[in-house]
């Protein structure tokens, strides 16, 4: 099977590694500089932060003021309308239908979330972020598409506890990058409360930084997993869990989980 989302050898790359980073540097000097600048940066905002969301949320400010495509994790306006729509037409070919009621777990500045609206029916979908910034950012881009009146949620929210959320209400729960940026205590917090706002018969899709090798991070910043990790923690909080074959075959660099209620 062709691994368009990476492969094995991105896979069995310990980014965090010192002899990583030397052969990294070789080959791309011009990475050196805007490495030690973010590295400067998250020393500043770890020391001045109180918890993960706390630092991430003000990594969101920073990234936000410069474009708030780049903060979401794309490099061009253009490949933030691709990854948006590879996101959407995923979720579409797994059937996702106008009446689903969603919860986008970090919305972003609406990436894929505007796709999302526009196909949903009004008032069927609900973005959540820890970035005031980033979620004034998705107002705009809610604005530039003329979708107010399909009447969506966009919440600020403190952690991913989701505690302001209706019980039982959403069909499709859906985040991308978000777990990918999170230290395993974070991932835990969410799988201990998403159920709670989950359907029966209700799916989540997330997206992770999946490695072969040892779990590890760069700069609290990005963090990768085992398939088998994240699998473990999503059964312990009573979910089915399978790893998604199909989002490896399209050219993203994450790889994706779904969790269920068991039967």
């Amino acid at each position: 099977m062709t691994q368009a989302s990476g492969g094995p050898e991105r896979t069995r790359t310990n980014r965090a590694r010192l002899a990583h980073k030397i052969r990294y540097a070789a080959r791309r000097p011009d990475r050196i500089w805007p490495y030690l600048r973010r590295l400067g940066r998250d020393w500043k905002l770890r020391i001045t932060s109180r918890d993960h969301v706390a630092y991430y949320r003000a990594v969101m400010k920073a990234d936000a003021a410069r474009s708030p495509a780049a903060a979401v994790g794309s490099a061009s306006y253009e490949r933030w309308l691709a990854l948006g729509q590879m996101q959407f037409d995923y979720l579409v070919r797994h059937g996702l239908t106008p009446s689903d009621r969603m919860l986008e777990i970090g919305c972003g500045n609406l990436r894929a979330g505007w796709r999302f609206i526009d196909h949903l029916d009004t008032g069927h979908y609900h973005g959540i972020d820890i970035s005031p910034d980033i979620l004034l950012a998705a107002g705009d881009t809610l604005a530039q598409r003329g979708l107010q009146d399909k009447l969506p949620h966009l919440t600020l929210v403190r952690d991913l506890r989701m505690a302001t959320l209706s019980s039982g209400h959403f069909t499709v729960v859906h985040a991308h990058s978000v777990f990918s940026h999170s230290p395993i205590e974070v991932i835990d917090e969410c799988l201990a409360h998403v159920g709670r706002v989950m359907a029966p018969d209700a799916f989540f899709d997330f997206t992770f930084n999946r490695t072969e090798g040892k779990e590890h991070h760069v700069l609290r910043e990005d963090f990768y997993y085992r398939t088998k990790t994240l699998i473990e923690l999503a059964e312990s909080h009573g979910f089915a869990a399978r790893f998604m074959d199909d989002w490896e075959q399209l050219p993203h660099k994450q790889s994706k989980i779904r969790i269920t209620a068991l039967p």
